[in-house]
């Protein structure tokens, strides 16, 4: 299931499924409404929503125009959107002049609300909570509705399954739905009614997937994102009121917000295109000069933008880095091109040296231990050896001893990445190919054919009491993180390769 999963959803951008999934919202919202479901009439559902995505769109363009930068469609409609489902649909000119409003202020909060080029605030919150502290409007939040919670959880799920962050939204609904439904039941309220009665009456699961998981505006490592989320459910949760200010669910929104920027590298990285070289025959590494030093774990990624005449899939991607920390060397990240690829990807290999393209931040919690005497399996498939080349490359120059062994699968031996790389950083290697090589290094093996559950026990007799790393195709991640758990390893860690 997980692996039919993982090559659906991923086969399109974040952006296109947090932007299809809100549109299926919205059509269900106006579906409702038709045959009485919804408490709202047609037009003014249409209304809002005209209102709330055109004013979004067109102001977002107006404001990339200002600051001499490329406008990104797809964020803009997805604000547009956020907003409709925030604000009470009407035909009031005095509300959609609010709604737009908001809109405005969400738009240009992307650019005003930044740190080079990184905006520390959720655009959509911030423009409710604008409009409602100048008491034009207040943001109601009527997507929180019994009849539509199936399809905005199933939403939900999807996109934070596809953004690797359903912890943070369970985090955040479980504490938000416990406090909530506690003060449900002290008013005398059966606990079990009352539980249902705070999924249903308030934005939990639509703030959880559409909004407190915009990756922009979360830290960097795992661990601060569940602080932020739990932090948020609780701000969300109990009333307070301060001064003129009331609590509300943009409120606790962007309080956390603020509070994942001061967590971490919360700022756009500007990179000095230096040029390519092929990695097999369909992959290719290209290397990047930063502006400023850039810190960063080996087994991390960043997040590229190159402007450029995009597909539906946009103009930015992650890319785990391949290259070790240096304080002065290049970044290098890796790839494979298809013969039908992304525009993103034609845009990339078709850079001259020395254009400027910029990364906005640094994250991932894909890295080593600290304790150097954890034995460690490195388990590749494809592509996905890039964040082991950048752990060897740092190992290799820190001249750390580390009982490593790799298991890289590929379909073809011309496909192997990396493989000087591999050869002189010591590690044992457990090659699994279509055939069998004329000659190896001294420190690889030739396992077989097939990576698969009793391979990986016959190869690594002691795997059970190694910490596993995955990185590959989300079907293979997925393939071999179940294979490990039935053979006994209990610390699995992984990196899916969506591709685009």
């Amino acid at each position: 299931m997980s692996r039919w999963l993982n090559r659906v959803i991923g086969r399109v951008t974040m952006y296109r499924l947090v932007l299809l999934v809100l549109v299926a919202i919205a059509a269900a919202a106006v579906a409702l409404s038709l045959v009485g479901a919804l408490a709202f009439p047609v037009r003014d559902l249409l209304a809002t929503g005209v209102v709330a995505v055109g004013a979004s769109y067109l102001t977002s363009r107006v404001f990339a125009l200002a600051f001499r930068t490329k406008p990104h469609p797809e964020s803009s409609l997805i604000t547009g959107l956020l907003l409709f489902f925030l604000f009470y649909p009407s035909t009031a000119a005095s509300d959609l002049a609010s709604v737009a409003l908001a809109a405005t202020i969400a738009s240009s909060s992307k650019y005003l609300f930044a740190v080079r080029a990184r905006h520390i605030f959720n655009p959509a919150a911030i423009g409710a909570l604008a409009v409602s502290l100048l008491q034009l409007n207040a943001a109601v939040w009527w997507v929180a509705t019994g009849a539509l919670l199936p399809l905005t959880a199933i939403g939900a799920f999807l996109v934070l399954y596809r953004s690797r962050r359903l912890a943070v939204g369970v985090t955040f609904v479980v504490i938000a739905a416990v406090i909530g439904a506690a003060r449900i039941a002290a008013l005398g309220t059966d606990p079990i009614a009352a539980l249902a009665s705070a999924l249903t009456s308030f934005p939990l699961v639509f703030l959880a997937g559409f909004m407190l998981s915009e990756p922009l505006t979360l830290p960097p490592r795992r661990w601060q994102q569940l602080t932020v989320a739990a932090l948020v459910a609780v701000l969300f949760s109990v009333p307070f009121q301060l001064g003129p200010v009331f609590s509300s669910p943009e409120l606790a929104l962007v309080a956390g917000n603020a509070v994942a920027f001061a967590f971490g590298q919360r700022r756009g990285i500007r990179l000095d295109y230096l040029g390519k070289r092929r990695l097999t025959p369909t992959a290719w590494e290209l290397a990047f000069a930063p502006h400023a030093p850039v810190g960063f774990r080996p087994g991390q990624y960043l997040e590229l933008t190159v402007p450029h005449r995009a597909d539906f899939r946009g103009m930015r991607r992650t890319f785990s880095i391949s290259s070790a920390p240096a304080p002065e060397g290049p970044i290098t990240v890796a790839m494979t091109v298809p013969d039908r690829s992304s525009s993103f990807k034609r845009a990339l290999l078709e850079l001259e040296p020395g254009t400027r393209v910029t990364a906005t931040g640094i994250g991932g919690d894909f890295t080593l231990p600290t304790d150097a005497t954890v034995p460690l399996l490195l388990v590749a498939g494809g592509i996905g050896i890039t964040p082991f080349a950048s752990q060897l490359a740092h190992l290799a120059a820190s001249g750390e001893p580390r009982d490593v062994v790799v298991v890289y699968a590929v379909r073809d031996t011309a496909e192997l990445g990396y493989a000087e790389l591999l050869e002189s950083s010591g590690a044992r290697v457990v090659l699994v190919s279509r055939e069998r090589p004329a000659a190896l290094p001294a420190n690889w093996e030739w396992a077989g054919i097939r990576l698969t559950g009793d391979l990986l026990r016959e190869a690594v007799p002691d795997l059970a009491r190694r910490r596993a790393y995955v990185s590959g195709s989300p079907g293979f991640v997925s393939d071999i993180r179940n294979a490990l758990k039935r053979s006994g390893v209990r610390r699995i860690l992984t990196d899916s390769f969506s591709g685009y």
